[in-house]
């Protein structure tokens, strides 16, 4: 039970700060029509998930429901603890809304949806679904390949904040990157306006499914490699070298 209510914290916390920090950026940047506006958005939002995994991690650091469902069809995390992580996070972005709400101008946050993502009026639904498809994609994929995997290097929450802040640059005057169902969710609550909540939550989820699913079982190798690829897991001792020849 402690356990349990140790995740749900950290996942609270983690998750609430990058909602704050991302949607008061979002709302600063409209506010002050800044020209480097798309750049300050992106760098907030990498540099306070960068510093929360980094911070975090130790104890759990999704702050993402489409991360934890990722590990989950992995076989990463057990599902009643998945689901700790996932309320832990939608509340945590709700509650981070709300105090967006009751702290920045209420015209600005009435403009900027609370810092939410809306699909560009240019971009078609299953062109915002493959967006954020392959953007959530390439995060699973780094939080995988940085976080996860034993041979990873330990650079903490830096290469996953940067990937956020790249796709964000990449997509973000499209359909706002949001990467993150409780990301949209909850300035979407907030707000009152649930525009493409649907792709928000389903494109992410598959995006990051798709990527945890190749990394577990493509990349992650549970054998001894042959002597010219390099071996990804512990090299067999000569005993255990011994028991598989009697067998």
């Amino acid at each position: 039970m402690r356990d349990s209510w140790r995740h749900f914290v950290a996942e609270f916390i983690g998750t609430y700060a990058l909602v704050f920090v991302g949607g008061a950026a979002i709302m600063i940047a409209k506010d002050t029509a800044s020209p480097a506006g798309l750049l300050e958005i992106a760098l907030a939002h990498g540099l306070i998930l960068a510093v929360m995994v980094s911070a975090l991690m130790r104890i759990s650091g999704h702050f993402n429901p489409a991360i934890t469902i990722g590990f989950l069809a992995a076989r990463r995390i057990e599902p009643m603890m998945a689901g700790v992580y996932i309320v832990a996070q939608v509340i945590g972005a709700i509650v981070a809304a709300y105090t967006l709400k009751f702290t920045f101008p209420y015209t600005l946050f009435e403009v900027t949806r609370g810092g939410g993502q809306s699909l560009a009026l240019q971009v078609s639904g299953p062109q915002g679904f493959v967006l954020e498809f392959v953007a959530t994609f390439f995060l699973a994929l780094v939080v995988f390949g940085t976080a996860v995997d034993s041979k990873a290097p330990n650079i903490g929450g830096l290469a996953i904040g940067l990937t956020l802040s790249a796709g964000i640059l990449a997509i973000g005057p499209l359909t706002g990157g949001s990467m993150n169902p409780a990301r949209s969710f909850g300035p979407a609550v907030a707000s009152g306006v649930y525009e493409a909540q649907l792709i928000y939550w389903i494109a992410p989820i598959a995006g990051a499914v798709a990527a945890s699913l190749l990394y577990e079982y493509l990349f992650i190798r549970r054998d001894v490699e042959p002597a010219d690829h390099g071996t990804l897991s512990p090299a067999a001792t000569t005993d255990e070298k011994s028991q598989r020849k009697a067998h």
